[in-house]
């Protein structure tokens, strides 16, 4: 595992195309439902649930989009590397780049909700290390840091 490498982060409808070509790289279809499940979870600024981003697909197709579908979608969007979940939150975030594959560590703002997703493999392979001393078999780590972002520590000190 590398410890630090630059990304191309794409947006936008290059953040589309390439979460598309994750997908169908991993053996799934890229269906009218999931580009617009895809297309709700990137809009959305901070860490969105699957009622969110149900609204907002509702919104955009003018019918009514149940919750249940939205969840398995990002079960799938989650598994295939296209979304990763701020468990602590319930919350979904789009994977800026989900064609590499990292174990997640989240900075969440716990005044604003803002969350940052960094990669630092040095971290998280310890983590995986230390879970395997242990005698477990890590997954997918997943680390959150709670705390206050930049913005709102200064607006309280």
């Amino acid at each position: 595992m590398a410890h630090a490498h630059q990304h191309h982060e794409p947006q936008g409808a290059d953040l589309t195309h390439a979460a598309q070509a994750t997908l169908e790289k991993a053996g799934e279809q890229w269906t009218t439902m999931r580009a617009s499940v895809f297309a709700a979870l990137a809009g959305f600024e901070k860490p969105a649930s699957a009622y969110d981003i149900a609204d907002a697909v509702s919104k955009a197709e003018g019918r009514r989009v149940a919750a249940n579908s939205v969840y398995r979608i990002l079960d799938l969007f989650v598994g295939a590397n296209l979304a990763r979940k701020v468990e602590s939150a319930n919350a979904y975030v789009a994977n800026a780049h989900p064609d590499c594959l990292h174990d997640c560590i989240f900075l969440v703002c716990d005044s604003c909700g803002q969350t940052t997703h960094l990669d630092d493999d040095r971290i998280t392979s310890g983590v995986r290390d230390a879970a395997v001393a242990a005698g477990f078999s890590p997954v997918r780590p997943v680390i959150e840091v709670r705390g206050k972002c930049e913005d709102c520590y200064n607006a309280t000190n």
